[in-house]
């Protein structure tokens, strides 16, 4: 076998930025053989140390830019400079990199003990309107079970099978088309996930008083927060500055954790054939963004690294790019060929690959699920 750190032609091949084509495809496929994750994870234990000094840094230039930026156009909405919330993307962006680091606590990478990990991501929790203890449980539980088809439902886009959705009823399938829309996904769902559904344990109510505790104080700081704002600016400016920067980095991060593991050849199993490994590094992708919009998003679109090997700080991530070259060009996408895998909505279990509805109602794409067994009366929502 050659080398983990030789570089393929692959790697070094110029690369499409259209969409993902069958020689793309196949280029996934060599790189995966040649990968071996289960000596890759050991080998990547070298980068899972954290830099205080650097950990610290990239807090400050992200925290304290984010405060400035959000007092500043609190005070110039306040005084009629409406046109302050241009600035809206930017504070969105700054927003979003902060739950990133919280992420990174959540893994218990961002600083070496455990204590301050946790009371960093608590604090950086009230900002981003997230109980840090709840959303750490969750997703702790998404990353043991990401491509496990019988353990779904854990801090993951809900998708089903092709079966399981010609096995619905005729408005359960109408609910899972409404749910699978962009506008929704990106839209409406980030809203109700950041402003009403992380106000409460769910999914957590019955395992421990810490998840209520979690999201219980992390709701009073915020509205005692939020009291303190609107006292000094009022309730319309607050709200003017507050909610659009909330929701343009809700809708930023769902966007990033959508294609992280939602596209066309992604990688799902029963539990029977389920890998940890094998699902951790095919079934998720590597978001290769320009340089400004990887510092904003900290590197968490090398995300089949991060499955791989959680412990690594965001910081270390292009250096594992760097020392395995063919990890850069495995499920590769850029921002412009996520807009195709939006359209995907359905596990095709036969052919082993997510599939749009269209495709889905196809005899041609399955067997076990054919349109003249379940009829999909449902309306179309595209």
């Amino acid at each position: 076998m050659p080398s983990l750190n030789d570089a393929s032609e692959a790697a070094s091949a110029p690369l499409n930025d259209g969409s993902l084509d069958e020689t793309a495809a196949r280029q996934t496929d060599v790189v995966t053989a040649v990968l071996n994750p289960r000596q890759l994870i050991r080998e990547l234990n070298a980068f899972k140390d954290s830099r205080p000094s650097r950990s610290g840094w990239e807090l400050a230039v992200t925290l304290v830019p984010f405060l400035s930026l959000f007092a500043a156009m609190l005070f110039a909405v306040q005084a009629g400079y409406f046109f302050a919330t241009v600035l809206t993307p930017l504070a969105g962006l700054l927003l979003l990199r902060l739950f990133i680091i919280q992420h990174d606590c959540g893994h218990g990478s961002f600083l070496p003990n455990k204590s301050g990990n946790d009371w960093a991501g608590r604090a950086l929790g009230v900002l981003t309107l997230t109980p840090y203890d709840c959303w750490r449980r969750s997703h702790a539980l998404h990353h043991a079970a990401t491509g496990n088809l019988d353990a779904r439902g854990s801090g993951d886009v809900d998708t089903l099978t092709v079966r399981e959705f010609y096995e619905r009823t005729r408005s359960q399938r109408v609910l899972y088309r409404f749910y699978r829309h962009p506008l929704v996904l990106l839209g409406l769902g980030p809203a109700y996930l950041f402003l009403l559904r992380h106000r409460l344990p769910i999914g957590l109510m019955k395992s421990g008083w810490l998840y209520w505790v979690s999201a219980m104080t992390t709701n009073v700081v915020t509205v005692l927060i939020l009291a303190a704002l609107i006292g000094l600016f009022g309730l319309f400016v607050t709200a003017l500055v507050f909610l659009p920067v909330l929701l343009m980095a809700a809708s930023t991060g769902v966007w990033l954790f959508y294609i992280q593991h939602q596209f066309e050849n992604a990688h799902w199993d029963q539990s029977e054939n389920w890998s940890f490994h094998d699902a951790a590094l095919q079934g998720s992708s590597h978001l290769d963004l320009p340089l400004p919009l990887r510092w904003f998003t900290a590197n968490i679109g090398v995300h089949h690294v991060h499955h791989l090997a959680s412990r690594i700080p965001f910081y270390r991530l292009p250096e594992v790019l760097r020392a395995y070259p063919r990890l850069r060009d495995m499920n590769r996408f850029t921002a412009l060929q996520t807009l195709g895998t939006l359209r995907l909505a359905l596990w095709d279990e036969g052919q082993r690959r997510l599939v749009t509805f269209r495709e889905a109602s196809r005899a041609s794409i399955y067997s076990a699920a054919a349109p003249q067994q379940y009829p999909d009366n449902s309306p179309t929502i595209s």
